[in-house]
């Protein structure tokens, strides 16, 4: 803001006016009050302004604090790839982005995806709607529901075709299942995050984050990052095979609306899975703690 040249600080002690110099802010003009004695010019107040919310991580450092958290032992000794991107594509961390990684139950993302694009969801499958299916297929992960839809539609090809005219890179995953059990299975990071943020505004958006577990709250993500900022803003898919972790979805997010990430991590089959999932929430917690900086 412009300093002003001069202006009047008041303060209201037995009727005095106290005058300072050099204030620099926005300022109030007062209408000029009438006392038993004389009549007070107008003068100019300084009103400092609000202050804006200083805690946190500057978006500048996010890569130090998140390479921090998986260039330690053990985590260090598998493949992390990470994506974090803005709905609108903005990048805020990247990690292996268009590496193929096993994304474990990651994938019924892009099945769920492709049946909330091609069937009604008020269609039936063995006498429960497609809305149902997708519900119980992403919230409690159930493997049988992802592979019967994905038979459903018609197998990989034809998810291949629905998710292309989505704008999915078919060249960005590799489909062998529905459920994601197939170690065969490969995805990208951004194949996953790029799904995301075409579902934020596709037909039947509504069910596709109905569908997704909530952290703290409820499906796969109950019992995790409870008692915590993320806790009920975190709506994600997780993933789970020997040696792989992955979380895929929304956080909302108060610097950025909502951001879209995809966290996956093959290592050894011997890796503590606990440890895993320890690295995965602390990230996440990170994430929803960064903040725009000047």
């Amino acid at each position: 803001m412009n300093k002003l040249s001069s202006c009047w600080k008041t303060i209201i002690a037995v009727a005095s006016i106290l005058t300072c110099s050099n204030f620099a802010t926005t300022s109030k003009l007062l209408a000029a009050p009438t006392t038993g004695l004389k009549t007070i010019e107008p003068i100019e107040i300084y009103v400092p302004p609000p202050e804006k919310k200083s805690l946190g991580i500057c978006s500048r450092y996010i890569n130090l604090v998140v390479n921090n958290v998986i260039d330690r032992p053990p985590l260090n000794r598998g493949k992390w790839g990470i994506l974090v991107q803005t709905l609108e594509g903005k990048t805020l961390y990247y990690r292996n982005p268009d590496s193929y990684l096993i994304p474990a139950s990651n994938l019924k993302l892009l099945v769920t995806a492709a049946a909330l694009q091609k069937l009604n969801p008020s269609g039936l499958i063995r006498s429960k709607s497609i809305r149902e299916w997708i519900l119980e297929t992403n919230l409690r992960s159930n493997n049988q529901y992802a592979d019967v839809l994905l038979r459903y539609l018609g197998g990989s090809h034809s998810v291949q075709k629905i998710l292309t005219d989505l704008g999915i890179d078919s060249r960005g995953y590799r489909l062998r299942d529905g459920s994601g059990l197939s170690r065969k299975n490969l995805a990208t990071p951004r194949t996953i995050v790029t799904t995301l943020q075409a579902m934020h505004s596709a037909p039947n958006n509504d069910i596709f984050l109905a569908s997704l577990p909530v952290a703290g709250t409820r499906g796969t993500l109950k019992n995790r990052l409870r008692f915590s900022t993320t806790q009920g803003h975190v709506y994600a898919k997780t993933g789970t095979l020997k040696g792989v972790r992955s979380l895929s979805g929304y956080l909302e997010h108060p610097d950025y609306e909502a951001v879209v990430f995809s966290i996956i991590t093959n290592q050894p089959t011997n890796q503590s899975g606990s440890v895993l999932v320890e690295a995965i929430d602390k990230i996440v917690l990170l994430l929803s703690s960064m903040i725009t900086c000047s």
